[in-house]
Order: structure tokens, then C-alpha cells, then sequence
């Protein structure tokens, strides 16, 4: 039974060990990177947002004229 939590800590230290070196491996992306990706995130999102809107509006209007005659 003893030799089962050994074996824990180990896979624990293990564990802890490549998680830190993964973690080194990060490459962080610069603040203009950033700033120039959150400004393309919310024009695209703006876009389509628009484009579902003028979609919607022209769905109804079609459904309002078949649904009159």
C-alpha cells in the first residue's frame, strides 16, 4: 500500500514537472498583436451581426407579403 501513494507523489511531481515546462514553451503574443486581433474580432462580429439583421429583415418582409395574399 505504500509503494501505491509513492507511486502518486511521483506521477504528482511528474505532472507538476512537464506542466511547468509546457508552460514555458509559451509564446505570449505582443499588446499590438492583441489589439490589432480584438479590433478584427469585433469588425468581423459587427459584420455578421449586420448581415444576419438585413437577412432577417428581408425573411420577414418576404414571409409579411406571402402571408397577406
Amino acid at each position: 500500500m505504500g509503494d501505491t501513494t509513492n507511486n502518486n507523489e511521483v506521477q504528482k511531481k511528474s505532472f507538476i514537472e512537464g506542466l511547468a515546462s509546457e508552460y514555458k514553451k509559451i509564446v505570449w503574443p505582443t499588446q499590438d498583436t492583441v489589439k490589432k486581433q480584438t479590433i478584427a474580432v469585433l469588425l468581423s462580429s459587427v459584420a455578421l451581426g449586420l448581415i444576419i439583421a438585413v437577412l432577417d429583415f428581408i425573411i420577414k418582409f418576404g414571409i409579411d407579403r406571402i402571408l397577406v395574399r
